[in-house]
């Protein structure tokens, strides 16, 4: 399933593809909220303008095979799926990220994209691991792990700080058989 370039991965409710530099305009419309990036490291900027776009589709772009999809619903980027690889002793493992614009929230478009990413994933870059630690404040994220096979492996208690909060994490993991 290795996908490059142009190709996409269709499903039911929307397309996962690569992110293109045009996608600027839709990618900071459905980022520039603070609803999303309540659920999201600080990283992941508020406001959150065309050029924060532009910066991310610059760096985003050059990478390849691709860590990180757009998530496109009628044709617009509304939303991303993305993987960090790790190194050293976990160079078979990712962590995966993901945010969808609000308008397009409760529909089951994340659930579908995370699994077909995690599939992505595994079969590209020869993973025994991918994980997930949604704040525990975010149980939606956490049941789109759960819909996905993920399993719930602990709670990381009081491990981040966001929006002045100290919150837990959940951490869920699904691993290839040995």
């Amino acid at each position: 399933m290795a996908l490059h370039g142009n190709m996409q991965i269709h499903l039911s409710q929307c397309t996962l593809r690569p992110w293109d530099l045009g996608d600027a305009e839709s990618l900071a419309k459905n980022a520039n909220d603070r609803e999303v990036w309540l659920h999201l490291r600080d990283f992941f900027p508020h406001p959150y303008a065309v050029s924060d776009a532009n910066n991310y589709l610059k760096y985003i772009t050059q990478i390849s095979p691709p860590t990180a999809f757009a998530i496109t619903v009628d044709g617009e980027a509304c939303g991303n799926v993305s993987a960090s690889l790790q190194n050293d002793v976990h160079r078979l493992t990712a962590e995966i990220g993901y945010w969808l614009g609000r308008p397009y929230w409760g529909r089951g478009i994340m659930t579908e994209a995370v699994g077909a990413f995690t599939d992505y994933l595994f079969a590209t870059f020869n993973l025994t691991r991918v994980f997930a630690v949604p704040y525990a404040s975010n149980p939606a994220s956490a049941r789109t792990l759960e819909k996905n096979g993920f399993e719930f492996e602990g709670r990381m208690r009081k491990s981040v700080v966001k929006d002045g909060q100290i919150l837990d994490q959940l951490l869920y993991a699904k691993t290839t058989p040995l």
